[in-house]
């Protein structure tokens, strides 16, 4: 048979790429396609994460807060700036060039690998059975640019990814009503910005604009600010964002209607406290949430079963209800991170490679339990495990132990002193539950905490573990001696 494959990988993002590439790490002939393109027209690898999310984002965060270091935090160093400016096309001009960067890196390590791209949308078109001394396999129709061609492959990995979610009464017109690709091309600072939605997307966008000067402010719809995160976690990153960054906040907010004009949006809510409010800024950003990328996939003539969210429906190992295809990713249950669907693209290779699908032991696994959530604003806020309120309504004793920042000499030393470490643990065997942190590069110190509940392991093993000094990691350490009253250093 023409064009057959042992896997066909329809998605390009950090699941569907790692995914492509661990695949014929282990030897399967494979091929991943992709219809993503740049703003030049062009084919470009990576999905939304390189593309539009993930690192763009993380880019102009790591600008905004150099600017920010420089006119408001420099000074008590004895550093001086005189006449300080943004150049905000010089900004984005970094951004995209770390984002090509990257998404040309993918297609390096495609041809390194020997992993085959083809640039199109990727169609589920039928099942062929085996038939004299051949191959189960399936057939792929790619599309692009007006041009089809048929692959076959025996597996199938599907890593579409998801799309932003549409507000029917926050039309985004690319100009002065923008998604987050939107928001993360803008050649000059607005004067006045506005964020549906005081999720991770929001809050790293607005901490960006913020930063450099615009007036934000967020339109939450959900009552309490960031509902996923541990209470005590999330108050303290709401006055830091609200107090140190500048960011203005409104949770329990009904959008009424918007209406955009050459001039900039004016938007018409409801407050929590149900008074009607009207509010006119010069850009406003949709940025409530994402939703499963499933079209064109051609689900519904394949008979691949989606749940009532629009997920694609998999079991613990991302098998679909079709026979060897698998989804990862965003696409499917579970948080959407790229992390997430990069191991979960390794756990499907893995499988796949081994032989293995339809087994039930614990390998080619990926726990979500365990999955690290981290938002890049500053503080920043990670966590892994259960939250406090979590145990307190599934009735399970723990223990608590904290260590605030402002007593860490390193966190003094940076100038970085808001926040916490957290630590929960069970109240019989001292197993960790949970970990929780609002702080400076919490964003790294979280994987010693994943670590440490991935080999089940108490407060104790934490607390008895030498920490170099001076450095942010002490306070995990004395958030573990806290669990047993025990701290040092306050």
């Amino acid at each position: 048979m023409d064009n057959l494959f042992d896997v066909a990988v329809i998605g390009a993002g950090p699941g569907g790429y790692v995914a492509a590439i661990r695949c014929a790490q282990l030897g399967l002939n494979t091929v991943c396609i992709d219809d993503w393109k740049n703003e030049q027209g062009k084919p470009s690898l990576g999905g939304t994460c390189l593309n539009v999310g993930c690192i763009p984002s993380k880019a102009l965060l790591e600008s905004s807060e150099n600017f920010e270091r420089a006119g408001h935090k420099f000074a008590e160093h004895g550093i001086k700036v005189d006449g300080l400016s943004i150049d905000v096309p010089a900004m984005i001009a970094r951004k995209n060039k770390i984002v090509k960067a990257f998404t040309g890196g993918i297609g390096m390590l495609f041809k390194k690998n020997k992993v085959t791209a083809l640039h199109g949308r990727g169609t589920l078109q039928k099942h062929d059975q085996a038939r004299d001394g051949g191959d189960d396999s399936w057939e792929i129709q790619v599309s692009a640019d007006g041009k089809e061609q048929s692959v076959h492959a025996r597996h199938v990995i599907i890593a579409t990814g998801s799309t932003p979610r549409t507000l029917k009464v926050a039309p985004v017109d690319g100009n002065n009503v923008l998604d987050n690709a939107g928001a993360l091309a803008l050649q000059q600072t607005p004067g006045k910005l506005a964020i549906i939605g005081a999720g991770v997307i929001g809050l790293e966008l607005g901490s960006v604009w913020r930063r450099l000067g615009a007036e934000v402010t967020l339109l939450e719809a959900q009552a309490d600010f960031l509902p996923a995160a541990d209470e005590q976690v999330a108050k303290e990153a709401y006055k830091a964002l609200t107090r140190e960054t500048g960011l203005t906040i409104h949770t329990g907010v009904e959008i009424k209607s918007t209406r955009a004009s050459e001039n900039g949006v004016e938007i018409d809510y409801v407050d929590r406290d149900k008074n009607a409010q009207n509010l006119k800024v010069d850009k406003l950003i949709v940025a409530v949430g994402r939703v499963p990328n499933t079209s064109g996939l051609g689900a519904e003539a394949a008979g691949l079963k989606l749940d009532e969210r629009g997920y694609i429906s998999v079991d613990e190992f991302c098998q679909t209800s079709l026979q060897n295809v698998y989804a990862i990713g965003d696409v499917v249950r579970g948080p959407m991170l790229a992390h997430k669907a990069s191991e979960e693209g390794v756990a499907v290779a893995e499988r796949i490679a081994s032989g293995r699908q339809g087994a039930t032991d614990s390998s080619g696994h990926v726990d979500l339990g365990m999955m690290p959530w981290v938002i890049y604003t500053a503080p920043e806020i990670a966590w892994v495990g259960k939250t406090e309120q979590t145990l307190k309504a599934e009735g399970v004793a723990y223990k608590a132990g904290q260590f605030p920042f402002m007593a860490n000499g390193r966190a003094r030393a940076l100038g970085e002193t808001t926040g916490f470490v957290k630590i929960l643990a069970d109240a019989e065997s001292d197993r960790i539950l949970g970990v929780h942190m609002v702080g400076p590069y919490v964003s790294e110190m979280i994987a010693e905490a994943v670590v440490a509940m991935e080999f089940s392991a108490s407060s104790e093993d934490l607390a008895r573990i030498v920490h170099a000094h001076p450095s942010l990691s002490e306070s995990l350490h004395e958030a573990a001696l806290g669990v047993d009253k025990r701290a040092i250093h306050i």
